[in-house]
């Protein structure tokens, strides 16, 4: 394990460029294996076994722009002490960008029983937090990774009831608690505080909805990105390497609302895809909405991630990738350089509302603003140097999670609007005061969101001032005011 500080300046870019390429192709291969969909056994083949999809997600606050953790086993122990194991090829996937979502991993076959406990070995972990330096004023970006197979003392599964597989197919839920998972009271810290990881997940069970799932908690994922590996003669399928490990098959049908394409006839291999899934009652995945954001495949690099640095003077900006497919590899805590000027701007067609929105809600290169969070394609076939970097084929906003406090309750048109206050350590806050770029935003450390009957409320208590809550959506800069179309509100976690 180590904890390795990286220093990047704002300006000039071309030090910055220099300085980030170091460890953006220096970083981890730790992941290179065991990051594909595998598929679970179980030693029962009795008549009743339970078809189950694993599926990842997370309890986060915003302290971490990244978590990648590979789970090597999961083995569940029933009522009588006897064991199962769920899954023994490693499951990866980076569980920031899950924050209140899910993700499926794989589908596996266990027999029906009353389940106690649960036992994981957990491999490589890599973490990524930023901050300003108090010294140089720049970018700091504190990272940490471990490439071992993490003490099993150190790894904690919680199961707050025992869990039931019967029927024909659920779900099994690993949920990470990333504040547990690792020691890190400051993201500022040196060599001389080591960052420790204490893999905390909570496994619960979820039944699938029977007809269309509706929610994260019924089988429904939503946001998967990745990139389409194969299609179907038939027109009905396709599959998908997902950006950050897993491989998903993907059934579609009339119901599916496609996006940047007509329809399933003009997938191809090799094409970016941004897609919601419902979970079947045979457990296979239908995709609901699959999203194209560049039709073009040739020589394609897709990458989703944090802008921490935008000069818009320079048509340039960094990038905190938390995803990436493609032929450049960017490398877990890549932070590479982008040039924006012939870019296409987007927004992600993952809300249907925004048109309804009660202000003017769009992206481009004159409003984007530090702490957004964005999907990048490229069909460069290498980073290159100043002024060119990587030159940006498309750019599209994406649902991001932010963290906060309540502050104002009101209402909009058809909308109630929340008045959140974020975290000291939220991005939007750290980013906006870098010296050398245009302050696009007038209080960075609040963010309206705005709530409609779109909006799936999976908060326990009710909502007012003082409630401390996770809210999903997309996050518009309206003319120095950070505005939230809300997707998704989950209950907070405590510092």
């Amino acid at each position: 394990m180590n904890s390795t500080p990286s220093h990047l300046p704002c300006q000039p870019f071309s030090r910055a460029f220099s300085i980030l390429l170091a460890f953006a192709f220096a970083l981890v291969s730790a992941f290179t294996s065991g990051c594909g969909a595998g598929s679970g056994s179980s030693t029962a083949t009795s008549s009743g076994n339970t078809s189950v999809t694993v599926l990842a997600s997370s309890t986060a606050n915003d302290q971490l722009s990244q978590y990648k953790m590979t789970i090597n086993s999961l083995t569940l122990t029933n009522k009588s002490g006897k064991t199962v194991t769920v899954f023994s090829t490693p499951q990866s996937a980076e569980f920031i960008h899950l924050n209140g979502s899910v993700e499926p991993l794989t589908t596996v076959t266990i027999p029906g029983d009353v389940y106690t406990a649960a036992t994981a070995s957990v491999g490589g972990i890599f973490a990524a937090c930023v901050a300003m330096d108090p010294a140089t004023g720049g970018l700091f970006i504190n990272e940490a990774l471990t490439e071992d197979t993490v003490p099993a003392s150190a790894v904690t599964v919680k199961m707050s009831a025992p869990v039931t597989i019967t029927g024909t197919s659920m779900a099994l839920s690993l949920d990470l608690q990333v504040s547990p998972s690792l020691d890190l009271p400051n993201c500022y810290e040196t060599s001389t505080n080591p960052i420790t990881f204490t893999p905390t997940i909570n496994l619960t069970a979820l039944t699938i909805a029977a007809h269309q799932p509706t929610t994260t908690t019924n089988g429904r994922a939503m946001g998967l990105r990745g990139v389409i590996t194969t299609v179907d003669t038939n027109g009905t399928g396709f599959t998908v390497t997902g950006a950050d490990g897993p491989t998903w098959q993907v059934g579609s049908n009339n119901d599916t609302v496609f996006q940047g394409v007509t329809d399933a006839s003009k997938l191809v291999a090799g094409m970016p895809v941004d897609m919601d899934v419902a979970i079947q009652p045979d457990s296979s995945l239908l995709a609901t909405r699959v999203g194209i954001f560049d039709a073009n495949p040739s020589t394609l690099t897709m990458a989703s991630g944090t802008m921490i640095e935008v000069a818009a003077t320079q048509s340039t900006l960094f990038a905190l990738v938390d995803e990436y497919e493609g032929p450049i590899q960017y490398g877990l805590g890549g932070a590479p350089p982008f040039s924006f000027g012939n870019a296409v701007f987007q927004i992600s067609g993952e809300l249907t509302n925004v048109q309804s929105l009660p202000f003017t809600a769009s992206f481009n290169a004159t409003n984007m603003v530090t702490g957004q969070k964005v999907f990048i394609t490229t069909h460069a076939t290498s980073e290159s140097g100043y002024p060119v970097y990587v030159p940006v084929s498309t750019m599209t906003l994406l649902p991001q999670t932010i963290y906060g406090t309540v502050s104002a309750v009101s209402t909009s048109g058809s909308f109630t609007t929340y008045t959140v206050t974020l975290a000291a350590y939220d991005l939007f806050p750290t980013l906006a005061v870098q010296s050398g770029q245009t302050t696009q935003v007038s209080n960075p450390g609040s963010v309206v969101v705005y709530v409609d009957s779109n909006t799936q409320l999976l908060n326990t208590d009710f909502i007012a001032v003082g409630s401390v809550l996770r809210f999903n959506g997309l996050v518009f800069n309206d003319n120095g005011t950070l505005r939230m179309d809300c997707a998704q509100i989950n209950d907070g976690v405590a510092e």
